[in-house]
């Protein structure tokens, strides 16, 4: 296993969760084009994986994120989840970091 270092800073717009629901008890995604305020920023990592997928690291403050919340970085690339789960070291919490795969915003074109 690889240690993952931070290659720039991350800020997160994590989406309401969970979303509002309507009388009908159905979940009602928020409107997308209204970015949510900014979670907060923290040194992260950014790779592009070989199957044109990004491996997001975030810090464990970050946490909850969840499949289309948006991050961006210092550059003005923008990500949205795919996928996330939290990754807690026992015993050694410096070590904990969120795990995300994201697609990034737009897509490359090859």
């Amino acid at each position: 296993m690889a240690v993952v270092l931070p290659n720039t800073v991350l800020t997160l717009y994590a989406l309401p969760h969970p979303w509002k629901r309507d009388a009908n008890g159905v979940p009602v995604p928020p409107n997308p084009n209204l970015r949510p305020p900014a979670r907060g920023s923290w040194p992260g990592a950014a790779l592009e994986q070989p199957d044109g997928s990004w491996s997001i690291r975030l810090d464990p403050q970050a946490w909850p994120v969840k499949p289309g919340d948006t991050v961006t970085d210092t550059n003005g690339r923008s990500w949205t989840l795919t996928s996330a789960r939290n990754h807690a070291v026992p015993s050694w919490g410096a070590a904990d970091y969120v795990q995300a795969t994201a697609t990034l915003n737009p897509p490359e074109v090859p």
